[in-house]
């Protein structure tokens, strides 16, 4: 456990690290530090999520009984994939930093902040992403306690199923790239965008519908009788899970609302803003 843990402490800062390098000093990129800053940390993110996706599937495909069977894999990439979230929180917080240096993202006069502004950028970070925050600290000190230790080996399939939630995250990545780089209007980005809605919706919020009727199948109840047969604090923890993915889906419903169906008159000079 230990060895995995660390193996992650050092694999996700060191991807960022020559990712972030890579992208500003090969010949025919160069970009600037924010711009680096920001698709570094977003490909660091998509290979996270590609890994997970992909070792949860090999979990949950491999599991017959969801409840007994068990796969190495599944303890093994938890333990590995733990410090990506103390990671990702730094590599939002560089990407929140760095825009402010920015002229036109620093204040409301339109000018930067001073370099020593810390703990405003700091509070407004926090004010941002206060959500995405408190998602990454449950997912270390909730979710990997719990299923490392309470689980005691059951349930590898409903664990598998859950990493397979990041299927969605690189279209999110993607995005936001495009948007960096004001492509809106690309064909790219309103594919990339229904790619995001679907797998959004299919691996995140129909996910936690789907356990419920897997372990009713299981167990021979009907899905509607599942949330009564099953503990109050599984209940209590499946609703805390989906409540993050309701908000965010409701957000990238709206933002698909614009992209496919905009406004006759696009409003005044206001939009710069994400």
């Amino acid at each position: 456990m230990v060895l995995l843990f660390a193996g992650g402490c050092v694999f996700f800062p060191l991807c960022f690290t020559v990712l972030r390098w890579g992208l500003q000093n090969h010949a025919s990129l160069q970009m600037e530090t924010q711009e680096a800053v920001l698709v570094a940390s977003k490909l660091v993110s998509s290979v996270q999520a590609i890994m997970a996706s992909t070792a949860g599937y090999i979990v949950s495909t491999s599991c017959k009984h969801i409840i007994d069977d068990q796969h190495w894999l599944s303890s093994a990439y938890t333990q590995f994939a733990v410090p990506y979230f103390i990671y990702d929180i730094y590599a939002m917080f560089l990407c929140h930093w760095h825009k402010h240096q920015v002229k036109g993202h620093g204040g409301d006069d339109g000018v930067a902040r001073a370099p020593g502004s810390t703990w405003a950028i700091a509070r407004g970070y926090l004010h941002k992403e206060f959500l995405m925050v408190l998602h990454h600290a449950a997912m270390v000190l909730v979710c990997f306690p719990l299923s490392v230790v309470w689980r005691q080996g059951k349930g590898d399939f409903f664990l598998g199923c859950m990493l397979m939630a990041e299927v969605s995250t690189p279209f999110v990545c993607l995005g936001k790239i495009l948007i960096q780089y004001k492509q809106q209007h690309t064909l790219l980005h309103k594919v990339n965008g229904a790619l995001m809605l679907l797998s959004f919706l299919c691996c995140r919020v129909l996910l936690f519908p789907y356990l419920y009727w897997a372990y009713g199948r299981h167990a021979g109840l009907p899905l509607l009788a599942v949330p009564l047969a099953i503990p109050a604090h599984v209940n209590l923890g499946a609703a805390l899970l989906l409540a993050p993915q309701l908000y965010w889906f409701f957000l990238i419903c709206r933002g698909a609302c614009r992209l496919f169906w905009p406004r006759s008159r696009p409003p005044p000079a206001c939009q710069a803003q994400d």
